[in-house]
């Protein structure tokens, strides 16, 4: 059986980490954002980051964020991420310790009747000028409301004890997403001791994963025997391919990218498994 037909898209660069310095003010009249002196404040240093949102405080009563809900704002302005189950993009600009987040373009997937509270909460803080306040890696967006953001800086995850989970097949410069029977369900774990072990979305495997600088030299993948839906299967059969032999790999912040001799290969997150699945409960400021 061939691949089934899969939606296809072009893979953007990730953003580059952006330097942010202090500009002198000219002339003798501070302008906007200028401090003391007549000095022009920094902008707060928020781009080129993965901020995992913690939580989100409306009213008083402040509700944990979904394993996955995360923001991150490239150097051109252009704010990402994840409500905790839709993704969104919005413009943004960013003058001293304030960011204005322009109007939300979502997807609209239907999500449970919780985590649908929290993005919505959540899209409303991230809309209009926010006050921005970063100490020590953590990130707070006031609203002029009072309502409030709390997000993480996230580090690169390492390749090494991750769970990668498989988001989409990879070819050349494009990307195919997996069937809706296969979504979340294939994943891969490289262990420092020179092998992998996962499931191709329905067998799970192991193999010998021998990595040296960007590549990755798999031996042969031993799996389970069991007989898979044919969606599955396809994307079984796509996995090992990618698989075979000498390979190459990158990490971009929590996304993986690997790619076999003959261009084909997969794309893969990490797994936040500090998180539960579901938006957290409502609890008291």
């Amino acid at each position: 059986m061939g691949m089934p037909t899969m939606h296809k898209h072009h893979l953007t660069a990730s953003a580059a980490l952006v330097a942010f310095l202090a500009l002198s003010a000219c002339g003798t009249s501070p302008g906007p954002g200028a401090g003391d002196g007549g000095t022009v404040r920094p902008d707060v240093p928020v781009a080129g980051v993965r901020w995992s949102v913690e939580s989100v405080t409306v009213d008083g009563k402040k509700t944990a964020a979904p394993a996955d809900a995360h923001v991150s704002i490239n150097s051109k302005g252009r704010a990402g991420g994840n409500l905790g189950c839709n993704h969104f993009g919005a413009d943004t600009a960013i003058e001293g310790d304030t960011i204005t987040f322009g109007q939300a373009v979502t997807t609209e997937m239907a999500c449970e009747k919780p985590v649908q509270s929290f993005e919505n909460a959540l899209k409303k803080a991230l809309n209009g000028k926010v006050t921005a306040e970063l100490e020590d890696g953590t990130l707070t967006l006031t609203t002029a409301d009072g309502d409030s953001v709390r997000l993480t800086e996230q580090p690169a995850a390492p390749l090494t004890g991750t769970k990668w989970t498989v988001e989409s097949l990879t070819s050349d410069r494009t990307a195919s997403s997996l069937p809706a029977a296969a979504q979340g369900k294939a994943y891969i774990v490289f262990g420092k001791d020179g092998t992998a072990r996962g499931n191709l979305g329905c067998n799970s495997f192991s193999a010998k994963a021998v990595t040296e600088g960007p590549a990755i030299t798999f031996g042969p993948v031993a799996s389970t025997r069991k007989l898979c839906p044919g969606p599955g299967m396809d994307v079984e059969r796509a996995l090992l391919k990618a698989m075979k032999g000498r390979t190459t790999y990158k990490i971009t912040d929590r996304s993986l990218t690997l790619t076999g001799a003959d261009g084909a290969g997969f794309a893969a997150t990490a797994s936040d498994e500090g998180k539960a699945p579901g938006a957290g409960a409502a609890t008291d400021k």
